[in-house]
């Protein structure tokens, strides 16, 4: 697990541009908002996609999920806000994520996987929310073991501003001094925001070792998507609302080298903001689908592997 060290500097960066989600139909029929990649947000390195789906209710049997299909290369993150899904794969993991919980599932050499919602969110329908989010894994681990770790909601730590008026889940990295459990192969903070009107969240951008090696440029890519609300984010306060995706200046200076990331709420209702934040990799990369590898040959590769049936299947 990474703990990051909170710098005491408060000095927030600025925003450098706002995008706006798109739509997409995802697995058997879902829709999904999607801020990147997107023609002109291709990626966020390391991350690669952003996907939100809902909040929507379903009638009975209109939730489709996604049945069976490959990875290599890279990691899943799904985070589910309301309703369910039920997972399974060919390394003979499965689970259920309810509101609250999180699934981080690490492809490397390749598995085939399904997100289903469970028989009984099928049957009944109700509410979804929630998130799926694919994080690239550097060169030396993107043909690692495959693994798998979930965590339901009472197993994600949480915390509260000292004003009282800011709630965090930490899903990974570390907020108001408390750190995630989910392990990363690389530093990486993704923390979901609960702003009060009238609250400002902060998060301290962190000096710890790996993060940041001191070198001119080599600093974190930090973005925020607003779940729901409106709100001014950064040193400039730039207005974002809903389904927006904000982006925040990188490249250290010696003047914001402790810069905080910061989002005020001044409307009258809850600012909701996930906030994802990651060292850049920098290496070649080569995407086709659901195979993120450095190389085309390594894509071309992939395939052969999953056509050939070295992923396995999900036969339970």
């Amino acid at each position: 697990m990474f703990s990051a060290i909170q710098s005491a500097k408060t000095i927030p960066r600025n925003v450098t541009r706002v995008v706006r989600a798109e739509r997409f139909i995802e697995g058997a029929g879902f829709e999904v908002k999607r801020p990147f990649p997107v023609r002109g947000a291709q990626q966020f390195d390391p991350f690669l996609l952003l996907d939100h789906f809902g909040p929507k209710v379903y009638g009975p049997g209109e939730m489709k999920g996604a049945p069976d299909h490959p990875h290599r290369g890279f990691e899943t993150v799904s985070y589910i806000i309301d309703g369910d899904m039920e997972h399974k794969d060919s390394r003979g993991n499965s689970g259920k994520l309810g509101p609250g919980s999180v699934q981080w599932m690490t492809a490397g050499a390749g598995v085939i996987h399904s997100e289903m919602p469970s028989k009984k969110f099928q049957k009944e329908g109700g509410l979804m929310h929630g998130f799926q989010i694919w994080v690239n894994l550097p060169a030396k681990d993107k043909m690692c073991k495959p693994r798998y770790q979930e965590y339901q909601a009472d197993g994600i730590p949480k915390v509260t501003s000292p004003d009282g008026k800011t709630n965090v889940v930490v899903i990974t990295g570390e907020a108001y001094g408390t750190s995630a459990s989910i392990e990363t192969h690389t530093p990486i903070a993704m923390l979901h925001y609960r702003v009060a009107p009238g609250g400002t969240g902060v998060w301290e951008v962190p000096t710890a070792t790996g993060w940041r090696n001191g070198r001119e440029g080599d600093d974190l890519n930090v973005m925020c998507y607003v779940v729901g609300g409106k709100g001014k984010f950064g040193g400039s306060e730039k207005a974002a609302e809903e389904n927006d995706m904000v982006v925040f200046q990188n490249g250290p200076s010696a003047e914001d080298k402790g810069a905080s990331v910061t989002f005020r709420n001044d409307g009258n209702e809850e600012l909701s903001v996930l906030l994802l934040a990651g060292k850049p990799l920098k290496e070649p990369m080569s995407r086709y689908g659901p195979f993120v590898m450095n190389t085309k040959e390594e894509i071309e590769q992939a395939f052969w592997d999953y056509q050939t049936g070295q992923f396995g299947k999900i036969d339970f």
